[in-house]
């Protein structure tokens, strides 16, 4: 059975330990970084029907990382929130320097 963490700031230590390979970690910083780009250029030409590429782009480069690199099974599947606001987390924390590209 998996762990139940009862905050965010709990699970975040986790989920970092499932993210060491650096070609996974940069796999997910270039998907969250493609989903700003589409989002902006749907937004800004009126593409909305752009958007349902989000989960694609976003899940297919983090996936990609965890099943070729890290070898392991995204924490997506067992704590889907936690893992999304992980993902924007970690990439704020590649963006400034607190964990390594």
């Amino acid at each position: 059975m998996s762990k139940q963490y009862q905050s965010f700031s709990e699970f975040y230590p986790f989920y970092l330990s499932q993210h060491q390979n650096l070609t996974c970690r940069r796999l997910h910083f270039i998907g969250s970084f493609l989903i700003i780009l589409l989002a902006a250029y749907a937004l800004f030409t009126y593409s909305y029907a752009l958007l349902w590429l989000m989960p694609v782009i976003g899940y297919g480069f983090a996936w990609l990382g965890h099943f070729i690199f890290e070898k392991n099974k995204p924490a997506t599947f067992t704590y889907p929130l936690y893992s999304l606001m992980g993902d924007w987390v970690m990439f704020k924390d590649i963006l400034t320097g607190k964990l390594k590209f």
